[in-house]
């Protein structure tokens, strides 16, 4: 019998294209119609500064106008169209369905939004990709309950997904649970309002977030049962932060202690896909001083349900040196600066080749389908005569596409590629405008002023490109 190869050459047929934003970066309409108040909300300055509390007077906060996508999706749904989107990537902000969290019945009105969200979408034929939370956590859940520390939070965030799998079971087939789960150890706050007010030891601070993710696993697993049973024809799958580390030298210590930072980021995908806790965190639990609350049944929920594919954001990579002290598992922040790469406006290192790695990494490691659904340059765009003329968006942009496609060629499944964000929007990491990622522009800064308008960059066209030939522009240097 002759082997039949299942060597890709190219991007297959049906790969999704498009683009991914967060409601809480772009929707504003901060408490319309009905609309609670969220947690990222309460950040002006971005997630780089810590949560203190609800919005007061004399602040400016970004999140309450955002880019007004509430009020103009139908304008910026038809120039994702226009670019040949095949997925959108957003989130369902829980205020709108559920203002407090704790509520025995949905909001109709944010149910509504979202069905004509939808609607509109795929009138295009750009499918819906979901995610349930995307740090968009009711402050009531936090002032009440302590945010995900509290098991309670199980029965209201599965509350949360029945409705809205139930809602849009004939409109969305893609669903993601969490957003970037595994920045819980730099930002508990904001990813699962776990809140410190400072006088707790490392222990318990460790302890902590250990047990609200204990506690999100449960919920994952939970909703991937609910999806499956209300909607057989999903894909439901787990989204993590996997900019990646290197280790500075070859000095062995270096080495293995940034393998251990790595597996750290990595543990929660081995959780919810492979659906069980790995022997190397019992170590880390013994060390940090773990001790988890494990009901009955929370393993056997955790094995039975496991996440289908998984989705990860990527920006860059950094470089770890031996004996330097970590405080992040995600690549999140910048350690030793790689001298062999290139520094975005921001600080971010640049590394295409470092994208076709990670994407290897966890395909080797869990053999699942794997979906980028983060990609994309922060930088400062100047309007010239009406025009934005970003080739070093073009640039950063070819080189990953290039990247992603010698993965494919490498054997890794990938469903699709959604590049963060498509249209400029609220950054999460510091509160700007300034920071723009787009291939549209939109008319507003810092501070708040603007008309909102929206503009074509060159950037638009070129991605529209890429999509129109299914990548194969990228074999000619296009």
């Amino acid at each position: 019998m002759k082997y039949q190869s299942k060597y890709r050459d190219q991007f297959p047929e049906g790969f999704l294209w498009g683009g991914a934003i967060a409601a809480n970066q772009a929707e504003g309409a901060w408490l319309e119609d009905g609309k609670g108040l969220d947690l990222a909300s309460c950040f002006p300055y971005g997630i780089h500064h810590k949560f203190r509390g609800r919005p007061v007077e004399g602040i400016y906060y970004p999140q309450k106008e955002a880019i007004d996508f509430y009020h103009r999706y139908k304008e910026d749904v038809a120039m994702f169209a226009e670019m040949g989107f095949k997925v959108f990537r957003t989130s369902i902000h829980w205020t709108r369905i559920f203002p407090n969290g704790d509520d025995e019945t949905p909001n109709e009105k944010g149910l509504e939004f979202y069905d004509n969200l939808f609607d509109e979408l795929l009138k295009y034929g750009i499918q819906p990709l979901i995610t349930i939370s995307h740090y968009e956590m009711p402050v009531n859940l936090v002032e009440k309950y302590g945010g995900w520390r509290d098991r309670r939070l199980i029965e209201y965030y599965l509350r949360f997904c029945e409705t809205i799998f139930r809602r849009y079971k004939d409109k969305v087939k893609y669903w993601l649970t969490f957003n970037e789960i595994n920045n819980m150890r730099r930002n508990a706050d904001y990813v699962a309002g776990v809140i410190f007010d400072g006088s707790e030891d490392r222990r318990t601070r460790q302890n902590l977030i250990y047990q609200a993710a204990h506690h999100m696993f449960v919920a994952s697993a939970k909703a991937n049962k609910l999806c499956h049973e209300i909607i057989p024809d999903a894909k439901i799958g787990c989204m993590l932060s996997l900019s990646n580390i290197y280790p500075y030298n070859c000095d062995p210590q270096a080495v293995f202690e940034t393998m251990d930072i790595r597996r750290k980021s990595l543990f929660y995908s081995d959780v919810m896909i492979r659906g069980y806790y790995p022997g190397y965190i019992e170590r880390v639990w013994k060390e940090e001083g773990v001790e988890l609350e494990i009901e009955e049944g929370d393993l056997e929920v955790i094995r039975q349900y496991p996440s289908q594919f998984l989705a990860f954001s990527y920006y860059k990579t950094t470089a770890h040196e031996a004996g330097k002290p970590s405080f992040f598992d995600t690549g999140g922040e910048q350690n030793t600066p790689n001298p062999f790469l290139k520094t975005s406006d921001w600080g971010w290192q640049i590394d295409p080749l470092g994208f076709r790695y990670t994407l290897n990494e966890v395909y080797d490691r869990y053999q699942v389908p794997v979906f980028p659904v983060e990609n994309g340059l922060g930088a400062v765009d100047v309007v010239e005569d009406g025009k934005i003329h970003d080739s070093y968006r073009i640039d950063y942009l070819r080189e990953h596409l290039k990247a992603l496609k010698e993965a494919v060629r490498d054997g890794v499944d990938v469903m699709g590629y959604a590049y963060w964000g498509p249209i400029d929007i609220v950054s999460a990491g510091t509160g700007e405008m300034k920071k723009r990622y787009g291939f549209i522009y939109v008319d507003k800064d810092n501070e708040g002023n603007g008309t909102l308008k929206r503009i074509r960059k060159d950037s638009f066209d070129w991605y529209k490109h890429v999509i129109e030939t299914n990548g194969k522009c990228l074999d000619q240097g296009w």
